[in-house]
């Protein structure tokens, strides 16, 4: 499956200072754009933040064409949730909210563009490990998180592919055309990540986690 559809950019190697930031700073400011995003009351403020997130995307040298790639799929939603605000609340409320939902998706593109798959990972076991304490496995959370990123493109693509075969068909506004075999694909792909999983050892219970049925 293509994934076309997918919203964050993948890692594009490079020397920049974006590369060369700490991976902590990088999730900082992934966090306080999602919480600047409740935040952040006029629609100026956060133009100039997408603004700055935009030209440190760019910094990065991943450039404007992935940059576009990564906001495209979203801008159809964002059209509907601009106007639909625009209607109920304003054009300055309207266009506050669609600006902040752009920064958030920019500031988690920069992170995942200039981070390497596996070093992402190692930082969220860092810091999950700090709640293992409270029962948390920081191996299967990151485990999750991989999956999590794998499968995303895998269903977009799916959407995608099925898509474009209904449209052929004449079919395109027929809803089961076009959710039956998403769901059945993304079923089987779930069946394959899962079997694959349990051939490896990985992702089942440890035996002292859960007590034994004649524990019990």
């Amino acid at each position: 499956m293509s994934g076309k559809a997918f919203l964050l950019v993948n890692y594009v190697p490079g020397t920049s200072p974006v590369h060369r930031a700490p991976l902590w700073l990088k999730f900082l400011v992934v966090v306080g754009c999602g919480m600047g995003s409740f935040l952040v009351v006029d629609w100026a403020v956060a133009a100039a933040v997408l603004g700055l997130m935009c030209a440190l995307f760019l910094l990065s040298g991943a450039g404007p064409a992935r940059l576009y790639k990564a906001v495209r799929p979203i801008l159809p939603v964002l059209l509907a949730i601009g106007l639909f605000q625009w209607w109920q609340l304003g054009g300055p409320v309207a266009a506050r909210i669609v600006l902040n939902v752009l920064v958030c998706v920019v500031a988690a593109s920069i992170l995942t563009a200039t981070t390497p798959m596996q070093r992402l990972l190692d930082g969220v076991v860092s810091l999950a490990v700090p709640f293992r304490r409270f029962g948390a496995d920081p191996e299967r959370f990151a485990l999750t998180i991989a999956i999590m990123l794998r499968s995303i493109p895998f269903i977009a693509g799916a959407y995608s592919e099925v898509r474009d075969s209904a449209r052929a068909r004449g079919l395109e506004r027929n809803p089961r055309a076009l959710v039956l075999p998403v769901f059945i694909t993304t079923v089987a792909y779930a069946r394959q990540t899962g079997d694959a999983l349990a051939a490896r050892g990985l992702g089942e219970p440890d035996d002292d986690d859960y007590p034994r049925q004649g524990d019990r």
